[in-house]
């Protein structure tokens, strides 16, 4: 439900703010009719997809979106991203790009982030429309034919190649923070063979990290289950060395730690194996960036960690951004 205060406008196209376990306090943008894609994942929490499609429309007023996003977010709502997602494939609408360059000119206090499945970024005027978002979050559930197959359920003229070039190829030319989130459905994509093939193409595609994420509610088939923690932990270690987190689960009534000395050992234990910028560390740890920037400072300040040049291991140009490891650490490359 979008939270309604006071304005003009009635919002079709926005929802939230919501708290987001990944995101921290997220206004989200819906671009599509409910439910439009590419896909039809077996684990989707909307439900099935009503329109499979790969063709690129203008599905809702580009003009009447930024209007929604000028008329709320020139009240400097407390926010930390602005994010595409929703009931749909967001790289489906055509003004895509047009929205976000519009954000990052006229709004460029908050962040963006679009959460994608990944498959239509062959296409470079696909990939230019994400260009200017600060952060990517593209699926890449199964990293074989099969498994992607039968977990994705793909529009039937995608190609399971052409995702991994496309986001091979996004991620030559994008400069801010990329994630690679796979949902791990077990029975399928936890093989020794489909893991080994996960990294083979992780580390093709070079993402700051790998998010594992796993159901937490009910998908579209029972026997769709739930990965245990065990599973997860021996998925990440088979991933090595790529730095893999997993999605916290959601715990209805439960109060997160934000104390101090908390959200410092956090910090410091995720700088503990690399270093990392503050949006990709804030996102890892699930804490605002405000939060992560203000303490990072601090350990700054008391020699706790370091400060790395972003030029050592960021891409050429990316934006100026904050890099820290700890004081011992080494700089690290992110896609290291």
């Amino acid at each position: 439900m979008t939270e309604q205060t006071a304005s003009a406008l009635p919002y079709q196209y926005l929802f939230g703010p919501v708290f987001s376990r990944r995101l921290g306090r997220s206004l989200g943008v819906d671009l599509l009719p409910y439910k439009t894609c590419s896909l039809d994942c077996v684990y989707c929490e909307c439900g099935a997809t009503t329109e499979l499609t790969t063709t690129p429309r203008t599905f809702v007023p580009t003009d009447d979106v930024i209007a929604e996003l000028d008329d709320y977010l020139g009240r400097k709502p407390d926010l930390d991203f602005v994010t595409f997602a929703g009931s749909g494939e967001p790289t489906l609408h055509d003004g895509l790009g047009t929205i976000i360059a519009d954000l990052k000119r006229k709004h460029p206090d908050y962040k963006v982030a679009v959460l994608t499945n990944g498959t239509l970024f062959r296409r470079p005027e696909i990939r230019a429309s994400v260009l200017q978002a600060d952060l990517l979050v593209p699926s890449l559930d199964g990293a074989t034919p099969e498994s992607f197959r039968i977990i994705d359920r793909p529009e039937p003229s995608i190609a399971f190649d052409d995702v991994i070039e496309g986001l091979i190829a996004l991620r030559a030319q994008y400069r801010g923070t990329f994630v690679l989130e796979v949902f791990v459905v077990p029975g399928v994509n936890d093989s020794d063979h489909e893991i080994a093939s996960l990294r083979e193409a992780a580390l093709r595609i070079g993402p700051e990290a790998i998010q594992l994420n796993r159901l937490d509610r009910p998908g579209i088939f029972p026997w769709v289950t739930q990965a245990s923690d065990e599973l997860l932990a021996r998925i990440r270690g088979q991933l090595s060395p790529l730095t893999v987190f997993e999605v916290p689960r959601r715990q209805p009534g439960a109060v997160r730690r934000m104390d101090d000395d908390h959200v410092r050992n956090a910090i410091v234990a995720r700088l503990a194996d690399r270093s990392f910028d503050t949006t990709t560390l804030a996102f890892l740890l699930g804490y605002h960036e405000g939060l992560v920037a203000k303490h990072v400072r601090q350990l700054l300040s008391e020699g706790k960690l370091r400060r790395i040049p972003d030029a050592e291991v960021l891409p050429e140009g990316s934006p100026k951004r904050l890099v820290v490891t700890t004081a011992a650490g080494l700089p690290r490359s992110p896609s290291a």
